[in-house]
């Protein structure tokens, strides 16, 4: 038993997705390269012991390979040795003595609120049916906070203007129900009537489509949310990820609790969203440099 069955186990019954059961395969297959060229193992896992992944780290580094990087593969590696003991495959799992390399915490990037507005209330977006849809998938995205892959899978049937919220697959198919409301209950109330127009929308089909009537695809939307962000925004991170963290920031900054934002954003724990309380504390700081009359030092 080995890398087979623990992914059969992912996909099986803890249901990951297809895009992590690949991460996984590739970090597995090339620890696995390295025990056969550095020690002649091969699938023997009851002889890998923590000195091996240590130097697998160091040869990570000296790769180039950041410690976000690093830590993923590190993830991986404890989830694989827990299923190994949990199987009765080895008797201790080697990971325990693996400490993870420090990783420096970074400040997200988002847009502010004035520049959010600009995109939604200015921006002329075509005014035509490529157009409308574009302006929609921007707003889904910051009024939801939704991921891009959980736009690219919407449905029709989920999304309920009616009722006010729009029900979201997330991650290993956690649901969850987004309210819907003011503006952007609007937005989506016109935008729904005028699609009816134009196609058909089933129950059932893809609330977003291509022009050729197509599922939605990754690259288009980045390019597109890449596109309308640059006209507001000089941050680095242009993506649809950088309105989802947006939308928790400016709901932080205008007194939201961490736990609601948390069932938002369908994180599975709150340090997922912690990381935003730093980015509220950036801002405080910079109000305070500005504000207080002692806040900035002299020249």
């Amino acid at each position: 038993m080995g890398i087979t069955s623990f992914l059969e186990y992912l996909q099986y019954q803890k249901r990951y997705s297809s895009h992590t059961l690949t991460a996984y395969r590739t970090d597995l297959e090339a620890f696995s390269q390295f025990l056969e060229t550095e020690y002649q193992l091969s699938s023997e896992w009851d002889q890998v012991n923590h000195q091996m992944i240590r130097y697998w780290i160091v040869r990570l580094s000296e790769e180039g390979l950041t410690s976000k990087s690093i830590n993923r593969k590190l993830s991986c590696l404890k989830s694989f040795f827990r299923f190994l003991v949990k199987e009765g495959n080895i008797t201790s799992n080697p990971m325990q003595k693996v400490m993870a390399p420090k990783q420096s915490r970074k400040l997200l990037r988002v847009i502010t609120e004035e520049e959010a507005s600009y995109l939604l209330d200015d921006i002329p977006f075509p005014d035509d049916e490529r157009g409308r849809q574009e302006k929609m998938i921007v707003s889904t995205l910051y009024n939801t906070g939704m991921r891009l892959s959980e736009l690219i899978n919407l449905r029709v049937g989920d999304v309920q203007v009616q009722n006010q919220y729009i029900r979201v697959l997330g991650k290993r198919n956690k649901e969850r129900f987004i309210p819907v409301s003011g503006t952007f209950e609007q937005e989506l109330k016109e935008y729904i009537a005028g699609e009816s127009e134009t196609r058909q929308m089933a129950q059932d089909s893809s609330f977003f489509v291509t022009h050729r009537g197509k599922k939605l695809y990754p690259k288009l939307v980045y390019n597109l949310v890449n596109k309308y962000i640059s006209l507001v925004s000089g941050i680095e991170n242009k993506s649809p990820h950088t309105l989802r963290h947006s939308f928790a920031t400016h709901m932080l900054n205008r007194g939201a609790d961490l736990n609601s934002i948390k069932e938002l954003l369908g994180h599975s724990s709150l340090s997922a969203t912690q990381v935003y309380t730093h980015n509220s504390v950036d801002q405080l700081k910079q109000l305070y440099n500005t504000a207080h009359p002692r806040g900035e030092k002299k020249s």
